[in-house]
């Protein structure tokens, strides 16, 4: 039980830091043309969405606002589902 409860919140750590990972990533990629800077925020965003209410709030307003981009970043969040659910 203790070995679940620490495989979690290890879980946890791991996804803020991928998280955070891509959205510095994304912010040095709108400064240096070789990084797709956007890209990367949207990945971090979808990434940092499973855990935190204020980023999904800051997505619902971009679904009302951009629908199109919004698209993206569904489908991003679904792939980053996908590749925690396996692990």
């Amino acid at each position: 039980m203790k070995t679940r409860i620490m495989a979690n919140e290890f879980k946890k750590i791991g996804i803020l830091i991928i998280g955070w990972f891509f959205i510095v990533l994304g912010i040095l990629g709108l400064f240096l043309p070789v990084l797709q800077g956007i890209l990367f925020i949207l990945i971090g965003l979808s990434i940092l969405s499973s855990r935190s209410t204020l980023v999904k709030r800051f997505l619902n307003r971009i679904e009302g606002r951009f629908p199109r981009q919004f698209e993206q970043i569904e489908i991003w969040r679904q792939k980053v589902r996908n590749w925690f659910k396996k692990g």
